[in-house]
């Protein structure tokens, strides 16, 4: 055990409204859709990506229809539109890296749409590998702490599955894999019982900046902006910022 995660002291609580939900179920179902491009077909089965994004699209109570719905459009049943993966990268005032990862059918509007949050808060587009460096890409599997989780035995169960380390984030437990370890420690803890909320890969800051208080409005506003675009699909960044009380 790893104590207290730096992670969970740099992510951003958003309130989880209807509108706030529609868009993430949009956003699952352009990766259902990627995943089933790139990953081998429509069957969880034998495509471990797409099986690692149903359960992302379950853990956000995407509905079982929306899910199919998703499956079956992507497998050519429907519509059918290619994304394209494009990861932008700059900074947010004070020096903050940030990393937007794209699903987009058209990058001319979603280049546009991402220069004009990063020029409106004071921010700086930059070029490809400007700030990815500085981030490790992990497997981040949030395992939710109801008071009756034994820290001792769930890392042990982490640990022999594969998983990298588990760290204390207060009202959950965060588990860190490698990249193509994270299906299978997922599967192996929710066979084990624990109550998981969310599982994914994520860009993890190899260290933070604290930029200035007086900041972090612009900062907000920029991150914001980019996460409420359909186009982006994740948003990352290395600022750690003291919660207002």
């Amino acid at each position: 055990m790893s104590g207290h995660s730096k992670w969970s002291t740099i992510k951003r609580k958003k309130e989880k409204t209807d509108a706030a939900r529609g868009k993430i179920f949009t956003k699952i179902g352009r990766e259902l859709a990627v995943a089933i491009k790139e990953g081998g077909g429509p069957d969880p089965n034998t495509n471990s990506r797409l099986r690692d994004c149903i359960a992302k699209a379950k853990m956000n109570n995407m509905p079982n229809e929306n899910i199919n719905r998703a499956i079956k459009k992507a497998a050519g049943e429907g519509e059918n539109i290619n994304y394209e993966t494009i990861v932008y990268e700059g900074y947010a005032p004070g020096g903050v890296a940030v990393i937007a990862e794209a699903l987009t059918d058209n990058k001319n509007r979603t280049a546009a749409d991402v220069r004009h949050a990063f020029d409106k808060n004071g921010g700086s587009l930059g070029a490809s590998g400007c700030v990815a460096w500085m981030f490790d890409t992990k497997g981040l599997i949030t395992v939710e702490n109801d008071g009756d989780v034994d820290e001792e035995a769930l890392m042990m169960a982490a640990l022999e599955a594969g998983a990298e380390d588990v760290s204390d984030a207060g009202d959950a437990f965060e588990v860190t894999t490698e990249v193509a370890a994270l299906g299978e420690v997922r599967e192996a803890l929710e066979a084990a019982g624990y109550k998981l909320t969310s599982a994914e890969l994520s860009r993890i800051p190899q260290n933070t900046v604290s930029p200035d208080p007086a900041l972090y409005e612009s900062i907000d506003r920029l991150l914001d902006m980019l996460e409420e675009n359909d186009d982006i699909q994740n948003v990352y960044h290395n600022a750690e910022m003291q919660e207002e009380e």
